[in-house]
């Protein structure tokens, strides 16, 4: 269980002490000399070291100090009342706790064991939290100043109680970002429970957020938890909460303010302890003046806003998020080729992150398990110069932008197609629209 120092100069007491604690499976060693405990204390490491205050030559108030030093040791002080403002003082000077002699074994044991379990506690809590830092870094890539400031606000709102409205572009990692917060929260081992609210109607998603007794409609065959029940103590990410009809925004305000809810068919109020945390790629305050969404609800949700940056704003990212998406995929041809890189990082992602994942994903498909080229990638950049003169709208802009580019290479299709940052397929593909002879 613990490794503990009982210091006193009594030897009865030592021993009473020591087999107490020997018995609640403690390893426990022994000192009736305070010079001996001082050696002891430097040379080896104990959880807990147990000393009387009052000795000869060396004070208890010096084994305590040199325990202390070792940063690593709870120190528990038995005094006589007659030195109970010395232990007070000793108290104020980092010891743990202390004990009036004489006093009942199995309260010493009980006091040991609280600060073992608090030790432990303590423990798991900062390996946890240096996991969890670990995970914002690996799951949360770049070293753009967008994704910097990204990081450095989830770090900083996780840690709070606060209610987070997570804003942006679909596909730029909301609901990674809201996993984030809770993982990186006092609640990460509780459970995280996420609901689209775009995803169901009106009369589902009241069901499905705050439950339903049995016989309260059609089908409810038995009474159901919704998902506020389902995630007490821990967090419910609302995602698409702008697509919330108008009558849930309500009901929804009314759990956010009064911490309770009543299932669907019920009369009972439930109390739920849950951490919100809310996303939505609408602009909201426009939605609150067309009178869709709630001013109210906005700010309950909006305590902690955090607005995602488009990929298109994190182009020092791209490479380095594509990467990491490959190795996930145990893609073995890492890294990617330049005139890859170069198509990916000019490419302005319209569709984010999500984009970014599903074009890689079907590039694998098309590569068969060779290196990925610039052929297995159907994008269109804008980086292609216009060639001199060029008018009369889009189709006929592409159409003079492919001919100066065919025209520069000498018929070259490859090279045409690299010119103009478009896969060689792609080029036939648009030569074909425009009438152009292969």
């Amino acid at each position: 269980m613990a490794r503990i120092l009982v210091v006193d100069d009594e030897p009865k007491m030592t021993a009473l002490v020591c087999t107490e604690l020997e018995e609640a499976d403690h390893t426990v060693e022994t000192a009736t000399d305070p010079r001996v405990a001082l050696d002891l204390v430097h040379r080896h490491a104990f959880d807990v070291v147990i000393t009387d205050l009052s000795m000869p030559g060396v004070s208890g108030m010096d084994v305590m100090h040199a325990a202390l030093e070792t940063g690593a040791t709870d120190v528990i002080i038995m005094t006589a009342h007659g030195t109970v403002e010395t232990a007070v003082e000793a108290l104020k000077a980092g010891a743990a706790d202390y004990l009036l002699k004489p006093f009942a074994l199995d309260e010493l044991t009980m006091l040991v064991a609280k600060l073992v379990k608090q030790r432990k506690t303590a423990a798991l809590k900062t390996h946890f939290e240096s996991e969890a830092a670990s995970q914002l870094d690996t799951e949360l890539i770049g070293r753009s100043s967008a994704a910097e400031r990204l990081r450095k606000m989830i770090g900083q709102v996780a840690k709070s109680e606060a209610t987070v409205l997570l804003t942006g572009k679909s596909g730029t990692g909301k609901e990674l970002a809201a996993k984030l917060i809770h993982d990186l929260s006092p609640r990460a081992r509780q459970p995280f429970i996420a609901i689209n609210c775009a995803a169901l109607t009106e009369t589902l998603l009241e069901s499905e957020l705050f439950g339903h007794e049995k016989g309260a409609f059609t089908g409810a065959v038995a009474r159901k938890q919704g998902r506020f029940e389902l995630a007490d103590s821990g967090t419910i990410f609302l995602d698409e909460i702008g697509e919330m009809p108008a009558p849930m925004q309500t009901k929804l305000l009314r759990v956010l303010e009064e911490r309770t809810l009543v299932r669907v068919g019920g009369v009972d109020q439930i109390a739920v302890d849950v951490r919100v945390v809310a996303a939505t790629n609408r602009d909201l305050k426009a939605e609150i003046g067309k009178g869709s969404f709630r001013e109210d609800l906005f700010y309950r949700l909006n305590v902690f806003p955090i607005e995602l940056p488009p990929l298109a704003q994190r182009d020092r990212d791209v490479i380095e998020i594509a990467e990491h998406l490959l190795t996930r995929a145990r893609w073995p041809h890492l890294p990617l080729a330049a005139d890859v890189r170069e198509l990916l990082v000019r490419y302005d992602w319209p569709g984010n992150i999500r984009e970014l994942r599903n074009l890689l994903e079907r590039a694998m498909i098309l590569a068969g398990g060779e290196p990925l080229t610039v052929e297995e990638f159907d994008l269109q950049t804008d980086t292609a110069p216009l060639p001199p003169g060029s008018g009369g709208g889009l189709e006929q802009t592409e159409k003079q932008m492919i001919l100066a580019a065919l025209a520069a290479t000498d018929g070259n299709k490859t090279e045409a197609a690299r010119k103009l940052h478009i896969s060689r397929r792609r080029l036939y593909s648009r030569m074909k629209v425009h009438g152009i002879d292969p």
